[in-house]
């Protein structure tokens, strides 16, 4: 197939998504796939579309000029230019399908799906409005309060808003405070008196107007992929110091990655069964992966739900799947035929 590894972008993941992206389509490539590796803002002038999809094609070459716009775009960024970047669109409706190895905000929220739906151009993961309520921490906590799904109290507070004392909202420290629509952890803070929660919250508007806040779960921290609707097993994550930041997911040997997890029969059972229902109740598609915390108590919690998960070999999806037997280039044409067996669904 021709496929378009759609990758980069404008979020603060832009690096994780270059790094996706030049794996998935090294798999693909190793498949048999005549994949192409696309910057979805940067684009490429340089290619013909009629020559797009060659036989032979350096991976390695597409991701270094992808990273060669990395400078421009932290010193001149422009929000008001037109999102896709030259031949992008193009190249997309070329193709058999897009893989989507995109992360954070423009990618996982659900605008590009939309875009993409309305061109009836197939790709890979949740359809718009499914990848939007995903990326909104809010509208996620709502759904999960509202229907059963076990997650944190908590609650939301928007930039406009009069500050409080967080007691005033039946929470004690410590807490955490995050952006709404943040990725990789981007943002997030863990204040453990009021002077550390004013900086907390100043920190996460930084990046957007609306924040969660939510009780600090104690406990062991937990992923679990969702591929059709089926939980895959289970992963622990472990970091040797401080919790599951940007640092600690990307840093060689800072967390201790355990899969299967060791918990029991029961428990994983329970803890999948929850995954699956956060996976209908916010209307996910293909696949997902969903992260939880589990006390001292063996209560569970999920914290969020990840409609593009990360995709390198060593990333949790690619583990849990690797449980079952699954290579990384098998879970990628997976993920591609889930995508487009049954024609690209409409949220």
């Amino acid at each position: 197939m021709k496929i378009v590894v759609l990758a980069g972008g404008t979020s603060t993941e832009r690096e994780i998504s270059i790094v996706t992206g030049t794996q998935v389509c090294m798999a693909l490539r190793e498949r048999g796939h005549r994949a192409i590796l696309l910057d979805i803002y940067c684009g490429d002038d340089r290619v013909e579309i009629a020559d797009a999809f060659p036989e032979t094609y350096d991976v390695v070459a597409a991701a270094a000029y992808m990273r060669s716009f990395d400078e421009q775009l932290r010193e001149h960024f422009d929000p008001e230019r037109e999102f896709f970047g030259p031949n992008v669109l193009e190249l997309c409706k070329a193709a058999d399908v897009v893989f989507m190895g995109l992360h954070g905000s423009n990618g996982e929220d659900g605008k590009v799906q939309a875009v993409f739906d309305l061109l009836k151009i197939p790709y890979t993961g949740s359809g718009h409005l499914s990848s939007a309520m995903a990326m909104d921490k809010g509208i996620s906590k709502q759904l999960f309060w509202q229907n059963g799904v076990p997650t944190p109290d908590g609650f939301l507070l928007h930039k406009s808003e009069k500050r409080k004392p967080l007691a005033d909202y039946g929470l004690t420290f410590p807490c955490v405070v995050k952006p709404c629509c943040g990725g990789s952890s981007v943002g997030v803070s863990i204040p453990k008196n009021e002077e550390e929660y004013e900086e907390a919250l100043d920190a996460a508007f930084s990046y957007e107007d609306m924040v969660v806040v939510e009780a600090y779960i104690a406990g062991r921290e937990f992923s679990i992929g969702v591929v059709e609707g089926k939980a895959y097993p289970i992963i622990e994550l472990a970091p040797i110091e401080g919790f599951y930041d940007y640092h600690n997911k990307y840093a060689a040997g800072s967390t201790i990655e355990t899969c299967p997890a060791k918990l029991s029969e029961e428990l994983t059972k329970k803890m999948q069964g929850y995954a699956e229902l956060a996976y209908r109740v916010l209307r996910l598609e293909k696949y997902a992966r969903i992260d939880f915390m589990m006390d001292d108590a063996e209560k569970m919690y999920c914290l969020e739900a990840n409609t593009l998960p990360g995709m390198t070999p060593t990333s949790l999806l690619p583990q849990e799947a690797a449980a079952l037997g699954m290579s990384f280039a098998d879970l990628c044409e997976k993920l591609i035929q889930v995508s487009i067996g049954k024609g690209q669904e409409k949220a």
